[in-house]
């Protein structure tokens, strides 16, 4: 293979000209998609809910294997776009994995009970940052679900290579790669068009994508737009009422509507072994509602500019990345709320700088290494403008030019010692500071409001360096075809956020602005926080089918259990205690049954699980096609160890079944979900109890040569459930006041919803 050591010094100007110089690039997601990959191609694959693709096949040298990845492409995903706009939906139903709640697109992802910044999640590769007290434009909001074309989940264990200043795994999310023109086959071009409706919350919207391409050169267009109006529970849950937007119903859920846009304009260039993309995108989301939260989000526009390269060289590969992110934010309370004069406005203005280089060096047939380097820098400013009264007349600056700067350097060793035996061993070297200017009150001359906590605050030095460091073990053993067992150990460390160290004031309504929890709650932040530090100990066991001889590449076997255990136990997990500094010390220091004042603070934790997941082939008929069967469960615990106290917002026992059947271009599935109740709580956030419940979804797809038609209905029999991970109702009402809105109402789960969905190839 050629060297190309013109395109190595490109890489090197494009890096050196970056702000924020070299890193190691955390995917290895190709830069070339053929004409017929599973993305653009017309093979028919089993619509379900559920599907679960465990693999350790990946492009370039990563085919090794990385331990503990979860992988849904292709076909596999287009049942699932159905039920929801939002790209961590996608994720619903993996092992070990739920989600929080939060609005329409912008749910957060949690592994093995650890969510939101103690996972890292990645979209094309960048590290996004949320830029809001309450995280409403979490990274995977920043991608509508009908342009994600891959998604790859590292649960419990997780490589060096692809985790840093995260607890409990990653996330990547991909769109889908450039497509290039085969040999000869001239000027391509192609795409598709989309709509759905979902009748629950009259949800609709449109996606394109359209793709010009010869063998060199690719340009590329996605652009969707989704929106929908308040959803409905099952039954009502509160009483009727009237509001400056209308009536809302019982069984209506204030501030639950969205409006969202995003557009993406990609140009991809192929040189031999070589491929460099440029890739710019805008969201732009007019409203989107927060049901448990005090705020909604009434405006976020978001543009990223991501360069990517990948190249093949004699002793492996080379890839690097470098991106840009710049948000604008605002906040103020939607018509379901109870209004305060001139409103309540709240902004973000937030600029991220990132990139990396990784390479990996096939050292000997036997020996695999991966070297990264990578760095971020993330600045802040969160402003409150006046209002009047005693909220003015000057701006409240609850996080002013706040900083957070992280620098990391990795090598990890995976090694093939026999047919049946490989290891993996990896270090990660983390340097991470945040900083921020004074703080500035409405007034600081009204010393109890303002003044005496911005005072206090900036009284103290605000810098603070933190030096972490991450090491993965790990062992696999396959002792005969069809039996995989893997034993391992990781150590990971998380720096706190600028969220976390930095909110000052605790005065009442100031305090319930910061909150990313969605417990109705407010938080004060504690610069004297440490870095959380994992250790987690993993043993997995796969069994199988052994395919026939004559079955084909990606073939499924006839039936497959996959089973995982672990226990983690965190050094200064950041928890809560109920505030005793300033003017919140003498409020809701003992009551258990409304919204409190808390402060963060370091103490210990230990989580434990199981993720069980299997599938079997129930058979192959010649009128009703083939059938098969999936089934997911998963459990979690964890306890505070220092207060005896639970772990907030942990899912409960919770089993996903479905059966399936696929025969020609028609298929279809049947998902029973069960989730038992959560009766174990986070005691000191008041942390509302849920009962179990059990749904029935139903889906199905007709596969045209170049249509395709999707329909079905969530919540068949329209079951009233409260969602686990919902948090606190909030979504109407005087929410500024502590509590001003009624404690004990969890977020409902959505009502019956009949959806479709139509896509036309071109």
């Amino acid at each position: 293979m050629k060297r190309h050591p013109a395109c190595t010094r490109g890489l090197m100007a494009l890096l050196a000209s970056s702000a924020s110089g070299l890193l190691m690039a955390q995917t290895s997601a190709p830069l070339i998609a053929a004409k017929d990959t599973p993305a653009a191609s017309s093979t028919l694959s089993t619509a379900t809910l559920s599907t679960v693709t465990v693999t350790d096949t990946a492009p370039g040298n990563e085919s090794r294997s990385l331990p503990g990845r979860l992988r849904l492409e292709g076909a596999a995903l287009t049942p699932r776009r159905l039920g929801s706009s939002d790209a961590a939906e996608l994720l619903d139903g993996l092992p070990g994995l739920s989600l929080y709640g939060a609005g329409g697109v912008s749910s957060l992802p949690v592994i093995h009970g650890l969510a939101d910044e103690r996972l890292r999640v990645q979209v094309d590769g960048m590290d996004l940052m949320a830029a809001c007290p309450n995280h409403m434009n979490s990274p995977l909001s920043y991608i509508d679900a009908s342009n994600v074309a891959r998604v790859r989940v590292f649960a419990g264990i997780t490589p060096v290579s692809v985790g840093g200043d995260s607890l409990g795994g990653t996330v990547q999310v991909e769109s889908a790669a450039p497509q290039f023109a085969a040999a000869g086959e001239g000027l391509l071009t192609q795409g598709h068009l989309g709509s759905f409706y979902r009748s629950n919350g009259r949800g609709r919207g449109a996606d394109a994508a359209l793709v010009v391409a010869n063998e060199g050169l690719s340009l590329s267009y996605t652009g969707s737009s989704a929106q929908s109006d308040n959803y409905h529970a099952a039954a009502p849950f509160k009483a009727a009422a009237a509001t400056s937007g209308g009536a809302l119903a019982g069984d209506e859920l204030g501030s639950s509507a969205y409006r969202a846009r995003n557009q993406s304009l990609g140009l991809a260039l192929r040189h031999d072994t070589h491929w460099l993309q440029l890739t710019a995108s805008q969201q732009d989301i007019p409203f989107e509602g927060y049901p448990n939260q005090r705020m909604d989000m009434t405006g976020n526009r978001n543009t990223q500019l991501n360069a990517r390269y990948q190249g093949q060289y004699e002793w492996g590969e080379l890839l690097a990345q470098a991106y840009s992110q710049r948000t604008s934010h605002r906040m103020d309370m939607g018509v379901d709320r109870d209004s305060y004069g001139t409103g309540m406005p709240m902004n973000t203005q937030a600029r991220t700088l990132g990139a990396s280089l990784k390479a990996h060096i096939n050292w000997t047939e036997r020996d695999l290494l991966r070297l990264g380097l990578e760095a971020q820098h993330h600045s802040l400013n969160d402003w409150w403008p006046p209002v009047g009264g005693t909220m003015g007349p000057n701006a409240f600056w609850n996080l002013n030019y706040g900083r957070r700067q992280r620098h990391d350097a990795f090598a990890e060793w995976e090694a093939q010692w026999q047919l049946q035996w490989s290891s993996l061993l990896g270090l990660r070297l983390s340097s991470v500071t945040t900083d921020a200017a004074p703080a500035q009150g409405y007034n600081n001359s009204l010393a109890s409001l303002w003044g005496n906590d911005a005072a206090s605050f900036n009284a103290q030095g605000h810098r603070r360096s933190d030096l972490n460091w991450d090491l993965t073990a790990l062992v696999r053993h396959t002792p005969a075809a069809g039996q995989t067992y893997e034993l391992g150990y990781a150590r990971k460390s998380r720096a706190p956020s600028l969220y976390q160290r930095y909110p000052w004031s605790t005065q009442a309504m100031a305090a319930l602005m910061n909150n990313f929890a969605g417990d109705g709650n407010g938080y004060i932040g504690n610069q004297n926080l440490r870095p959380e530090v994992a250790h987690t100990l993993s043993a997995t066991a796969d069994w199988q089918a052994v395919p026939a001889p004559d079955a084909g590449p990606g073939t499924e076997p006839d039936w497959q259990v996959r089973g995982t255990v672990y226990l983690t136990q965190i050094e200064n997990y950041i928890d809560a205690q109920r505030c005793a500094i300033g003017q919140c010390a003498a409020a809701n220091q003992t009551d258990t049954q409304s919204f409190v004042l808390l402060q963060y603070l370091n103490q210990q934790a230990r989580m434990q699980g199981l993720d069980l997941s299997g599938r079997a082939l129930l058979g192959r008929h010649a009128s009703l096609g083939t059938l098969q069967t999936r089934a997911v469960l998963n459990w979690v615990q964890g306890t505070n160890r220092v207060t005896g106290d639970g772990l907030y917002n942990l899912m409960p026992l919770n089993l996903r079944w479905s059966i399936e059947q696929q025969r020609g271009a028609w298929s279809q599935s049947l998902e029973w979900l069960a989730v038992s109740a959560k009766t174990r709580v986070s005691q000191v956030r008041n942390e509302m109890p849920t009962a179990g419940y059990a749904l029935l979804n139903w889906r199905a797809s007709y596969q045209f040569q170049k249509a395709r038609f999707d329909f079905g209905i969530d919540n068949l029999f329209n079951r009233f459930y409260s969602a686990p991970l919902g948090g606190a109702y909030l979504g109407q009402g005087s929410s500024m006041a502590i509590n001003g809105i009624a404690w004990g109402v969890p977020v409902p789960g959505k009502g019956r919803s009949i959806q479709l969905a139509l896509r036309l190839d071109f």
